[in-house]
């Protein structure tokens, strides 16, 4: 059997009524056949299972939920997301949970050290949804690590004004570089005599440049609307996409479809939708 996102996505329109009417998107009968792993409340909620050695698919796809009551993407707690990961910095440790069953699954985890990740959006407004599964690079307009550095580095400048106190820039730029990692803060950080332990979580918020549900900025994105949102850099990586849709679904599966249409990022390039009515 052959597993990937694009599978995936296949199996959420073969169900996409039952898609739009659960409560909760964790309640959803995802076909488990497809995944090495489920859990919530915790990055990833869903894993695709690897594909053996295939000409067009890897499999190993990595998948996170939001569900929102309005049209905007609820937060990411703990973690900022990206069009990519590696597998080993989501693991940690072989008494993970997320090890635990790719490996009950027959995933050769580390065959695939970095893996595609996707986000499940859906969002809720007058009675209709918008449901979305978009590549994790619609959110990451820039390198995490930059992202982390600069936002440091407005705190930091915030300090110094408060304060009045004189850096270089050579040593602000060494101060950002030291906390341009996310792992630095999501270690508990344990004081002594002090009798509780303290550890720092990231938030990340979507602007509305970046909320695909977002009408005034995304009005492609349709009411009552499936869409499946791809990079698009160019003409050969869209083909590449038609042809994998083809062999999903079969020769007739723009029939299934609207017609494939691109969006513009308002940071980040092209993206290519796949767009079916619910």
């Amino acid at each position: 059997m052959t597993y990937s996102i694009y599978h995936f996505y296949k199996s959420l329109a073969e169900n996409k009524e039952s898609l739009r009417r659960i409560d909760v998107l964790d309640d959803f009968p995802f076909d488990r056949n497809l995944l090495s792993c489920k859990r919530v409340g915790q990055f990833p909620d869903l894993a695709i299972r690897i594909c053996k050695p295939d000409e067009l698919f890897t499999g190993g796809e990595l998948v996170e939920l939001k569900d929102s009551k309005s049209y905007s993407v609820s937060s990411f707690n703990s973690t900022i997301p990206t069009g990519t990961k590696e597998i080993a910095k989501v693991i940690k440790g072989e008494n993970s949970e997320v090890y635990r069953q790719m490996i009950e699954a027959g995933d050769e985890i580390f065959s695939l050290p970095e893996r595609e990740v996707f986000y499940l959006i859906r969002g809720k407004k007058a009675g209709k949804s918008k449901i979305v599964l978009v590549h994790g690079s619609f959110f990451e307009t820039i390198d995490v690590k930059d992202l982390i550095a600069k936002s440091f580095n407005q705190v930091l400048q915030e300090s110094i004004e408060r304060n009045k106190t004189v850096f270089d820039e050579k040593t602000k730029q060494i101060l950002e570089t030291l906390f341009s990692e996310q792992t630095s803060f999501s270690k508990v950080r344990n004081v002594e005599n002090a009798s509780v332990k303290l550890r720092f979580r990231i938030m990340t918020e979507v602007k509305a440049e970046g909320n695909i549900l977002n009408t005034n900025k995304y009005p492609e994105i349709l009411g009552d609307t499936l869409n499946f949102v791809l990079p698009s850099h160019n003409d050969n990586e869209d083909q590449l996409n038609f042809d994998k849709m083809c062999v999903v679904f079969g020769d007739d599966w723009l029939s299934l479809f609207k017609k494939p249409f691109r969006i513009k990022h308002h940071f980040n390039g092209n993206f290519l939708v796949f767009q079916q009515s619910l």
